[in-house]
């Protein structure tokens, strides 16, 4: 009888673990334009991928941490100039093929290409040569010192990838990462799966699917019937109230890297003046959008960078709600009787929602914006390459990126010299009390000069069942990392 019952405890507790939950379908609003994030300012395509299926030299971790990912180690010269990486033992692809030093060469390479497509090339502009040492040993050398490299590896921008696949890369992505890609329903969901050949730790689930849904109803009603497990920045912040007091689901409310802004085409004009885009400024108010469109959750920013950043210094007030000014600006700039721009919207909830309220806040001094609604692929190709636009709405979602403000070839067109020579030198410096004061009067520039309208960080929202333990918190970076999640027992 003894026997029984242990072989009878042991039949259930083998049953239990096979019926044991292993596959998770995550839902997002934003559907990934193609899978190469290394040719691509899509945020969607790296909220699917990153250390899922593809990976890099380092990695973000959910803290905002930067450690090892591909490289198990490195050394920098004393003067800063080179980088020995010294690579991971028996990485592969998931084809199969070796990832060795020889991928590493051809990743950067890639990038720092004349014809290159990639979105934050300027971030490793200062790479001169990259050497292969041996097939686990790499060697980057720079023109100058560069403070910030090895957390520019870790963005998505920056993972490796082989040139036995790239050719199909934006369709079929293959990486090192423990989940390869299976399919893509275009316009539905994309299937990733545990990979055996895996270098590191196996991740608790099997596979993962991901739902693309962009109508913020349809995202309540598929969450409340239990059709997905988890929504990553869910877009009807008005019902999380209704999840938080339903003991099936979890809330979690925290921070991003995405600084929303009404982004302003500086080579335009009338934008190409500055008491034009002062009166942009002065003519929103921040809070009612925060409460309209993302009903309360969100903090004010004034210039471009993240509040919880401890170099932020908030600039709100020096561009405070006050229409009267807007009005009196306009005046002075020969634009009594305002203008007519267009509002460029993509899907997402901040934009669409926070578009319709800042174009009512804009008419009230007499600009009118002619709202655009259009799809990411639509947005990337007419306002991000195009630049053909006058206003739009986007959260940029890249980690401490007021570099991108340098570029005078950016989407927005903003030009000064100074600014390029300030964050040229904030680059190659290593102090951390110089790298504040630094960063503090970079953001004090593109606040005076009003480059585009600085509105809220956004804020991570996401439901989730209850069961599902894991997940990230904070966004660090535009991600889903699955490697740590599991279903509770």
């Amino acid at each position: 009888m003894f026997n029984r019952l242990l072989m009878t405890t042991a039949a259930i507790a083998l049953a239990s673990n096979a019926w044991a939950k292993s596959d998770i379908t995550v839902a997002m609003q934003l559907e990934p334009p193609h899978l190469d994030p290394t040719s691509a300012a899509a945020g969607a395509i790296d909220s699917v991928l990153y250390s899922n299926v593809f990976e890099g030299l380092t990695r973000f971790m959910g803290d905002g941490s930067v450690v090892p990912g591909l490289a198990a180690s490195w050394e920098i010269s004393d003067d800063g100039l080179s980088y020995t990486f010294t690579l991971r033992d028996e990485v592969t692809f998931h084809d199969g093929t070796t990832m060795d030093a020889e991928d590493v060469k051809f990743t950067f390479d890639r990038i720092l290409a004349e014809d290159s497509a990639n979105a934050q090339k300027a971030l490793y502009a200062a790479i001169s040569a990259v050497e292969v040492v041996d097939p686990q040993t790499v060697r980057m050398t720079l023109t100058e010192p560069n403070g910030n490299l090895l957390f520019n590896l870790a963005w998505g921008d920056a993972v490796i990838v082989a040139p036995e696949s790239i050719e199909s890369i934006k369709q079929q992505p293959v990486g090192t990462g423990p989940f390869k890609f299976d399919n893509w329903t275009q316009g539905d969901s994309i299937r990733i799966s545990q990979y055996d050949g895996y270098w590191g730790d196996t991740p608790a689930l099997t596979e993962a699917t991901f739902k693309f849904i962009s109508d913020p109803t349809a995202a309540f009603a598929a969450v409340m019937a239990e059709d997905v497990d988890v929504f990553v920045g869910f877009p009807a912040p008005e019902n999380l109230p209704q999840f938080e007091a339903d003991p099936r689901f979890q809330v979690l409310i925290g921070s991003t890297e995405g600084e929303t802004i009404l982004s302003t085409n500086n080579a335009q004009a009338p934008f190409d003046d500055l008491r034009v885009r002062q009166a942009l400024a002065h003519a929103i108010d921040r809070q009612a959008i925060i409460d309209g469109a993302m009903f309360g959750y969100g903090t004010p920013i004034g210039t471009h960078f993240a509040p919880h950043n401890p170099a932020y210094i908030d600039l709100t007030g020096g561009s405070a709600y006050d229409p009267d000014k807007a009005r009196a600006l306009l005046t002075e700039a020969g634009m009594a009787d305002g203008f007519e721009t267009t509002l460029h919207l993509p899907p997402p909830s901040y934009a669409r929602r926070g578009g319709e309220i800042i174009a009512a806040q804009l008419a009230e001094v007499g600009i009118t914006a002619e709202i655009i609604n259009v799809e990411w692929a639509q947005w990337l190709e007419t306002v991000f390459r195009g630049k053909n636009f006058g206003l739009t709405i986007v959260s940029h979602t890249e980690p401490m990126d007021i570099g991108i403000y340098a570029n005078p070839d950016y989407y927005f067109q903003y030009d000064n010299p100074a600014f390029q020579e300030l964050i040229a030198t904030l680059n190659s410096t290593t102090d951390p009390d110089t790298r504040t004061n630094l960063m503090a009067k970079a953001q004090e520039i593109i606040a005076n000069d009003a480059v585009n309208g600085y509105l809220f960080q956004l804020a991570q929202l996401a439901v989730a069942k209850t069961e599902v333990q894991g997940l990230w918190t904070n966004a660090p970076t535009q991600a889903t990392d699955l490697t740590g999640v599991s279903w509770a027992d």
